[in-house]
């Protein structure tokens, strides 16, 4: 492993593996439905975030925002997370893994740059993993979860089937396309809508969950404000 990678671990079939993993990107605006994304990226602009250049847009995270421990900090109370289908590569394009992460981000500096507002949060992710192979005849069927803890009580925050993202063949094409190496990477591709606007968590709980095979992976963390 070079200094510019960071080791990862994972849980697959009751066996762990260690990756070395060189990059970390953010899809944003990632919907299957983009006449919607477009609708959503406006509704953004009137609270005041800036349109994408591009979509769906890809947002460099660094390598040690990667988080795995159940806890985060950050820097004020207006960051939040959201379920998002993290893929995760091994050394070969062929050697893929999905699992649930969250896609923690700044809102109050989201307004000012968008990038940064994802950079400046750490990106929590579950550690156990199925391999793409293991589900991909029945990917629609896959459902992201979140519930929230607010002052509290605990309340449901998402719920949807993946997909409301875009399909996992589409987000790996449109990868490549753009010159995006698969190998040693960790892709948050995306997530499905809120049930009721942003909400300020002290704590999450998220989960891909598997209803043909009855599996689940579950993710979760605490918050704890600087």
């Amino acid at each position: 492993m070079s200094s510019n990678d960071t080791s990862l671990t994972i849980t697959s079939s009751n066996e762990n593996k260690g990756l070395s993993i060189n990059n970390v990107l953010c899809i944003g605006y990632s919907g299957r439905n983009q006449e919607k994304v477009k609708e959503h990226i406006e509704e953004l602009a009137e609270l005041g975030v800036p349109r994408p250049e591009q979509t769906p847009t890809l947002f460099p995270m660094r390598l040690s925002s990667l988080n795995t421990t159940g806890k985060m900090e950050v820097i004020g109370d207006q960051t939040s997370g959201e379920a998002e289908l993290v893929f995760i590569y091994g050394d070969k394009e062929e050697d893929v893994y999905v699992t649930v992460g969250s896609d923690h981000t700044d809102r109050e500096l989201e307004t000012v740059h968008i990038g940064k507002s994802k950079q400046v949060c750490d990106k929590p992710l579950a550690s156990k993993v199925w391999p793409v192979k293991d589900v991909i005849d029945h990917w629609d069927e896959l459902v992201l979860k979140t519930e929230i803890k607010v002052d509290g009580q605990w309340q449901s925050y998402q719920n949807e089937k993946v997909s409301a993202i875009m399909p996992y063949e589409d987000i790996k094409e449109n990868l490549k396309s753009r010159g995006i190496e698969l190998p040693n990477s960790v892709f948050f591709a995306g997530t499905v809508p809120l049930l009721d606007g942003f909400k300020f968590g002290e704590a999450y709980e998220m989960s891909l969950e598997d209803p043909v095979k009855g599996d689940s992976i579950i993710l979760h963390y605490e918050v704890q404000e600087l």
